[in-house]
């Protein structure tokens, strides 16, 4: 195991431009999974490693989801009142595409564990086959954000309004 020093310098902030690449997760069965992230929600395989693992990816980066079998074939979920992951959150560029993923769990018949307004953004949170959770959201552009009179960040949580949010979705022409 690694030891690391504490500097003796108070820490320094992460630079702004940092973000999270990628999620790596270990699942039991890969098709099931990968009918999911790929069937339901939409992102594309960008490489796959035979029957042990698969990327994915959304707009062609090389990969925002990595899953894999290597250690968990067949295993089951950790259970209640272990560490581990809580949710991976999936963060949509418009409260539209936010709509669509919305849409996309209702037709494949996925149940929400719930959904909330925040304040700073709009959420659904669900669980993938592997029981990880997974939270699927857009942001709230930041002028917009709730502030107490300190000016400092007043998130909240109360219930979104699935219905106004599949109101963003553009009506299919017929054809």
């Amino acid at each position: 195991m690694n030891t690391l020093t504490h500097p003796s310098s108070p820490p320094q902030s992460i630079h702004p431009g940092t973000r999270i690449g990628h999620v790596h997760l270990k699942v039991a069965d890969l098709e099931r999974s990968l009918g999911f992230y790929r069937g339901v929600l939409g992102f594309e395989v960008t490489q796959r490693m035979g029957h042990q693992a698969a990327f994915l990816s959304a707009g062609g980066y090389h990969h925002h989801i990595a899953l894999n079998t290597w250690e968990s074939l067949g295993g089951s979920p950790p259970p209640p009142g272990t560490t581990g992951l809580f949710h991976l959150a999936i963060l949509y560029p418009t409260r539209p595409a936010l709509a669509d993923a919305l849409r996309r769990l209702i037709d494949a018949k996925i149940q929400l564990d719930g959904a909330s307004d925040h304040g700073v953004s709009e959420a659904l949170y669900l669980h993938d086959p592997d029981d990880n959770g997974v939270e699927l959201y857009w942001d709230r552009p930041p002028d917009v954000w709730p502030r107490n009179a300190a000016g400092e960040l007043a998130m909240f949580t109360r219930r979104l309004d699935l219905q106004s949010l599949l109101g963003e979705l553009t009506p299919k022409s017929p054809t």
